[in-house]
């Protein structure tokens, strides 16, 4: 993620969205970048904007930081008018009609849980919606993948998705130089929805 203002912005960032058995694991780095310079190292990319439904942001701080509020909002307005929750698909969707109109300088994931089970949709500047069993976004996507790529099958039990989550953010931090400075993890399910993730749990995994 690229702070706004003069100068070189270029996308820096780490963010991972996971299917599992039941729900869905969805996490983002700290670092924000401006360059080669590290401009903050605990920036929020991960977002709750539904009871269900979490939004994870590579990009220009104040794109992201906007296109949260507006989602957030458009998300409750939602649940009060038809009394029911928001799909994944239709998040995806709404996000994917703003970015058309009005293109942001973002690569976004839409993540949650609803009626058809976990599902996370890659989001791009343009407006393009990716369905998938996982995706990463940033700068250190290559990494993730590669992790992704080897540890990942279908069913996993939550605790399995957040050790795969945790460790592939590792291993992004440890090679792209615009990711790292910690993690923010959380689990979606139908039971209980939104949860974030204890940091003890995250440092449990990784030293397994």
């Amino acid at each position: 993620m690229s702070e706004d203002g003069p100068g070189v912005v270029k996308t820096g960032t780490s963010t991972i969205g996971i299917t599992f058995k039941g729900g869905v694991v969805v996490g983002a780095d700290h670092r924000a970048t401006m360059g080669h310079f590290v401009a903050n190292k605990s920036v929020q990319k991960l977002f709750k904007i539904g009871g269900n439904l979490a939004l994870t942001t590579a990009g220009l701080v104040g794109h992201a930081q906007s296109l949260a509020r507006t989602l957030a909002a458009e998300v409750s307005l939602f649940e009060l008018r038809r009394g029911d929750p928001m799909t994944v698909r239709g998040a995806a969707t709404l996000t994917a009609n703003i970015l058309s109109g009005r293109p942001h300088w973002v690569q976004l994931l839409i993540v949650g849980v609803d009626s058809e089970g976990g599902s996370v949709y890659s989001i791009d500047s343009a407006g393009g919606s990716i369905p998938d069993s996982y995706c990463a976004t940033g700068s250190g996507s290559p990494y993730m993948y590669g992790v992704l790529e080897d540890g990942f099958s279908e069913n996993m039990t939550r605790k399995e998705a957040v050790a795969l989550a945790a460790r592939a953010l590792s291993a992004s931090a440890q090679r792209d130089a615009a990711s790292g400075n910690g993690m923010d993890l959380a689990v979606i399910d139908a039971e209980e929805g939104y949860v974030p993730v204890d940091q003890s749990e995250i440092a449990a995994a990784l030293k397994k």
